[in-house]
């Protein structure tokens, strides 16, 4: 039985983007700006190591973790030297969690927040996806997700405050209706789908 007959979200698709996306990032664009206010991609790397193993805390109900009652900011000078080989294993270990479907019942705790089970996993999920695609964005790369996902994701998101949740999401930005289902969702997060880098690194000769 597929994981996706058994639980609300796959994870294994949207991990394997961002994981073939950090093999794009050259070290030279950690200092690259991203569609993060004020966060580098050196820093949107930090955030992603770090909700890796909040969210995977999640799933198993792990109220006793490091990054279970607190969220520390994101830091490009936290980022360890061995984001290369550490990211892509805690990626892994989140969709591994996320394909128990125990791990979507009761209630469970993300950097101090405590809210039903199933609404943590669509966050994580929502997570995975936007910071994928602002990885893409900062660094030059293509992205793509699956259209089904997207359309779970954008009913999620649509029952939040057009002002956005602080922390989460920023307000919802307008879109019209020739919007793509990624770019309806990146609106509902706040995000504005035609960011892009002030400078875009030069193609490979």
């Amino acid at each position: 039985m597929a994981v996706a007959d058994r639980v609300p979200l796959d994870f294994d698709p949207p991990v394997r983007m961002l994981r073939a996306l950090l093999l794009g990032v050259d070290d030279g664009e950690l200092p690259n700006p991203t569609p993060c206010p004020e966060w580098t991609v050196a820093t949107l790397l930090d955030h992603l190591m770090g909700l890796s193993v909040a969210f995977t805390q999640a799933a198993h109900k792990r109220l006793d973790g490091p990054e279970t009652t607190s969220a520390p900011a994101p830091s490009a000078q936290h980022l360890t030297r061995h984001w290369r080989s550490r990211l892509p294993v805690l990626l892994e270990d989140l969709a591994t969690a996320w394909k128990d479907p125990a791990a979507w019942t009761g209630t469970s705790q993300a950097g101090g927040v405590t809210m039903p089970a199933a609404a943590l996993g669509h966050v994580a999920m929502n997570e995975v996806i936007m910071h994928s695609w602002d990885l893409a964005m900062a660094t030059g790369q293509e992205y793509y997700t699956d259209p089904r996902t997207l359309e779970v994701l954008i009913e999620f998101l649509a029952e939040g405050p057009e002002e956005g949740t602080p922390g989460l999401f920023g307000p919802r930005v307008p879109t019209d209706d020739e919007s793509t289902l990624l770019d309806q969702a990146l609106a509902l997060t706040g995000r504005d789908a035609g960011w892009r880098p002030p400078r875009r690194r030069r193609a490979a000769a």
